[in-house]
């Protein structure tokens, strides 16, 4: 298996696709085509972590944290983001990012982290920005629209998740009058044409719309196929989990118990009882008018600023913020058995273990 079948298998538990459009996921260095025998996993590649890998070197590194997260023009040796880039690639190893796509996926990140604070009957908000996305519309006559809907997946659209070839068909009637020049395949020069159609939808990423649009139209059995390309948000997933408490417990004992659970200590706003419980893992202060129209008394996650914490309470929302790092630490053990899972025969070289919290 090389690294690129690895990664198809990886995404089929968390979709590339779903990862939020700001977010560098996949292979962020190196070649799909290398042979996987040893793959790490880590929740943040840190100097501990490339060192670990510079002794003792993996083919492929997979990484919770992106490590070049902004555009670098440049790897160049010293302690940052593009030096550690660069002594991965001078030691072989090749890396890859599974991060909001795991926070959003079924049994990922999120629900991991809503497992950890003992959270029941859970269910999904916080919508994630997804990656640029198209809608592509044409207009067939009914036996060409499996030709065309096959080339239009076939160039890259119509992936929902882990469903590919995904359309929908609407009949409808197609009116049209040929003028002079064109070569009509129904109808007839000068004459009104109402012809029997169907509309096809289909979603892809904007990257792909070239493609998409030139296989429609080389499929399209017309002389002059009707499209439309016109962008969308679509098949946003939910980076956080609500859900309830199995009772009603006391905001401080709650609070006491997180902190026993993730192992790091917390900041608390608020006051009073708690059932009906958010969580967000990483930072997810942006979230907290979306926590309090889902019901939640209190909203548990990392990176919360003083202003923030001052719109919670001004929303009737509490706040136990346990930190960034380690909100997402139950996660690492979903990422790791995925990895593990994916990997088949390869060594699995887990280095999750590492703590990236630079708070001491």
């Amino acid at each position: 298996m090389n690294i690129g079948e690895f990664l198809d298998r990886l995404g089929i538990v968390a979709p590339w696709t779903d990862a939020a459009g700001w977010d560098p996921s996949g292979l962020q260095l190196g070649d799909p085509a290398v042979e996987l025998r040893r793959v790490g996993v880590c929740h943040e590649v840190t100097d501990v972590v490339v060192t670990a890998v510079e002794s003792e070197p993996v083919d492929l590194l997979v990484t919770y944290h992106p490590l070049l997260f902004r555009p670098t023009t440049r790897l160049v040796a010293g302690p940052s983001p593009r030096g550690r880039a660069w002594r991965l690639a001078r030691a072989g190893v090749c890396l890859a990012v599974a991060h909001t796509s795991f926070d959003v996926a079924p049994g990922g990140v999120a629900d991991a982290l809503a497992d950890a604070v003992g959270l029941v009957d859970t269910e999904g908000f916080g919508v994630t920005d997804p990656a640029e996305q198209v809608k592509v519309v044409t207009f067939v006559p009914a036996e060409a629209v499996e030709t065309v809907s096959a080339a239009m997946a076939a160039a890259g659209g119509g992936v929902i998740g882990t469903y590919s070839a995904c359309s929908f068909r609407t009949e409808g009637t197609g009116a049209f009058v040929a003028g002079e020049g064109s070569a009509p395949v129904v109808g007839r020069l000068g004459v009104p044409s109402r012809e029997p159609e169907v509309r096809i939808e289909m979603v892809a990423p904007s990257a792909r719309r070239e493609r998409v649009v030139a296989a429609l139209v080389a499929a399209h059995p017309y002389e002059r196929p009707a499209y439309d390309v016109y962008p969308v948000t679509a098949n946003a997933g939910f980076v956080g989990r609500v859900g309830d408490l199995p009772s009603e417990v006391d905001l401080a004992d709650f609070a006491a118990e997180v902190t026993e659970r993730l192992g790091d200590g917390s900041r608390v706003s608020g006051s009073g009882p708690m059932r009906r419980v958010a969580v967000v893992p990483g930072s997810g202060s942006s979230l907290i008018e979306a926590a309090a129209a889902a019901g939640a008394d209190v909203l548990v996650t990392g990176d919360v600023s003083h202003h923030r914490m001052v719109e919670a309470a001004d929303v009737g929302l509490a706040v136990v913020d346990v930190g960034h790092a380690p909100s997402e630490r139950p996660g690492m053990a979903v990422l790791r058995r995925a990895v593990a899972t994916a990997a088949g025969e390869a060594e699995l070289v887990d280095l999750t273990g590492y703590d990236p919290t630079p708070w001491r």
